[in-house]
């Protein structure tokens, strides 16, 4: 009776088909990061903001555009650096002689799906810029308040071994983002078959049959659908446990809030969805926990200077709280 319960509350072909697309058309260019690739989904259709990290050369840029291509909506880029001000990224108001008025001419972050490479390269001033419309989505400029268009979607670069020019993310703005995700170097195997692609000149092309999978509109209906899965209470309890000990945890400093609750949740229902289940299991949570908390945890400075990484503590976390059956 129960696995009759549980058999299609919810359509998901339509998302199934297309998050599978997705994953094809990115696999003939990127080779590897499947996991990192099925966050950047989970994380659009979780209606999250994205933090991708990794060192030069492991194609964080490259994946975020490739994800942008798959989907049918207006895509902006902005590079960031030392220099860069408020209104080069909000927009700024231009007096107009005709009206005898100020006009205002929207900056690069009324976009549908904004790149902001090397996130950590731009001052305070500009980084909280970001702030109300990561979070309203709107924007608050001389007075008046400008809506953005849905999806809005910012995903972020950054490098984590350079620190020269470079500034700390604030707090509050890092728990804006949704995931953030570690992209690691390639294996072997994976890095004969780059070198491979690359010789044979197959890359470019790969690139450029890209085609979008996605509507802007797909996108709300699915993430409408995302929001709608089924979780049980014992699971809500799970997670509310896993972040009560990140509070109480004596390796760390900083806990989760309940914006990182909910992130957890939000981010569970997206994979479990993108599994071709309508409910979300412990392995969901358990799977996604740590991209959600890697960057809202901070560890206390013996355990920095020990070498201790926030996911190991977010794995010790997990493993001490009983897994619900």
């Amino acid at each position: 009776m129960e696995n009759e319960l549980f058999e299609q509350r919810t359509d998901l072909s339509f998302l199934n088909e297309a998050v599978n697309k997705i994953r094809e058309s990115i696999g003939q260019v990127i080779i590897g990061q499947a996991e990192s690739v099925d966050l950047l989904i989970a994380g659009i259709l979780a209606d999250g903001h994205l933090l991708i990290e990794g060192v030069p050369g492991v194609a964080k840029t490259l994946s975020a555009k490739l994800i942008a291509r798959s989907i049918d909506a207006h895509f902006s880029r902005i590079q960031f650096t030392p220099d860069m001000m408020p209104s080069d990224v909000l927009g700024t108001s231009v007096f107009n002689p005709k009206t005898v008025e100020f006009d205002f001419r929207k900056g690069p972050i009324f976009g549908n799906i904004v790149l902001i490479d090397e996130i950590n390269r731009a001052p305070a001033k500009t980084q909280s810029a970001l702030f109300e419309v990561m979070e309203e989505r709107q924007i608050t400029v001389d007075g008046f308040t400008h809506r953005l268009q849905e999806p809005f979607i910012v995903l972020a670069t950054q490098n984590p071994v350079e620190h020269e020019g470079t500034y700390r993310l604030p707090e509050a703005q890092l728990d804006r983002f949704l995931f953030k995700i570690e992209v690691k170097y390639p294996t072997l195997e994976e890095e004969i078959e780059i070198l491979t692609r690359q010789h044979q000149q197959k890359t470019t092309e790969q690139i450029a049959s890209i085609t979008p999978v996605l509507t802007k509109d797909d996108i709300l209906k699915l993430r409408k659908q995302v929001l709608e899965l089924f979780v049980e209470p014992h699971i809500l309890e799970f997670v509310a446990k896993i972040i009560h000990e990140t509070r109480n945890n004596g390796s760390l400093l900083l806990g989760g809030s309940p914006r990182a609750s909910l992130a957890i949740v939000h981010a569970a229902k997206a994979i479990a969805a993108m599994s071709g289940r309508d409910f979300v299991t412990p392995e969901d949570i358990i799977r996604v926990t740590p991209a959600v908390l890697r960057h809202r945890v901070i560890l206390t400075p013996e355990k920095e200077m020990e070498g201790i990484l926030p996911d190991e503590v977010i794995s010790q976390i997990i493993h001490k709280i009983e897994i619900p059956r």
